[in-house]
């Protein structure tokens, strides 16, 4: 699964991870990303949406009608 959100497009970020001895190694920070289905009553069927933590709350703030015509907009495929 990639690590990135459909609605919101966060992606993993890349940085240092620092150790006591102040050695540095790369790593990488992934979002929260959840898998979820919802039902979409105008299509009368369910969509599975790849989310991030903050994309969840987006949908319960904007409804899934208004969440997917925002995929949409920017380009992505439900």
């Amino acid at each position: 699964m990639s690590a990135h959100c459909q609605l919101t497009g966060r992606a993993p970020v890349f940085g240092k991870q620092i150790s006591h001895s102040h050695r540095r190694s790369s790593r990488r920070f992934d979002p929260n990303i959840q898998r979820k289905r919802y039902w979409l009553p105008s299509e009368g069927r369910h969509v599975r949406l790849t989310l991030s933590a903050k994309g969840l709350r987006t949908v319960d703030a904007i409804g899934i009608e208004a969440a997917v015509a925002r995929i949409r907009a920017r380009g992505g495929k439900v």
